[in-house]
């Protein structure tokens, strides 16, 4: 037999024997990682099944069903109560409104006046967002017993209420820059620092703007007496 023959059939075997002992060791990796898998799968199970299990876990989630529950019913009590919209009312009303809840800002206004209009924008964006506080409007014409018993002479006047209380108020646009393009946030921040609303829980929506900002940079409009229209 040619010698060369000989060695490169040698070197061929040895080759063969080389990988397929590359071929079992790399079989013993995989059988060894699938049982190391599976061991890991039981422990995870297990330690799953002793959670579900665990007594204080399932206090927690109760108590926390329990918040929820009470939370939204809540919810409902204030939204009997008128809470989470911006709506008017009647002099007749007035009493019954501002005493039924804890926090009410009643806005004083008039129908013609552009001032009053840009405050009913604002406050009817901010009406669901604090749905801790009732938001509400009083026709200044209609309520002169109560126009005459807070001193309400200049409108818009917005007047903060807690248990039944006047407590503070906002007249004009005196501590909003005195400018009529002011924000929701401006006005939510005022409120804020007067105590009537609290921080939002859910800040994900930005009241930032409104759409006749540049009608309101156009007008430079003085808060009105309740005898004199608010136009210059």
């Amino acid at each position: 037999m040619d010698p060369d023959s000989v060695k490169s059939t040698l070197s061929n075997l040895a080759f063969g024997n080389v990988m397929a002992a590359a071929a079992r060791d790399y079989q013993k990796e995989m059988l060894a990682k699938d049982k190391a898998d599976d061991a890991t799968a039981a422990n995870e199970e297990v330690d799953l099944d002793e959670l579900m299990d665990d007594p204080e876990l399932e206090k927690l989630h109760a108590e926390r069903i329990a918040a929820l529950k009470k939370e939204a019913e809540k919810r409902q009590v204030l939204k009997r109560q008128g809470h989470g919209e911006y709506r008017e009312i009647s002099e007749g009303d007035f009493l019954g409104e501002v005493t039924g809840s804890e926090r009410v800002i009643c806005h004083f206004y008039h129908r013609e006046f552009y001032r009053c209009k840009i405050m009913d924008k604002h406050l009817k964006a901010l009406a669901p967002l604090h749905l801790d506080t009732k938001f509400i409007k009083l026709d200044a014409e209609n309520a002169p017993f109560f126009v005459a018993k807070l001193a309400v002479k200049t409108l818009p006047c917005v007047i903060l209420f807690r248990n039944g209380i006047a407590f503070d108020r906002i007249v004009g646009f005196q501590d909003l820059g005195s400018k009529d393009d002011f924000t929701s946030r401006a006005l939510e921040n005022l409120l804020k620092r007067k105590g009537i609303i609290d921080e939002r829980k859910n800040n994900d929506t930005e009241e930032d703007d409104d759409d006749d900002t540049e009608q309101g940079r156009s007008r430079n409009v003085r808060s009105s007496t309740l005898q004199d229209s608010d136009s210059d």
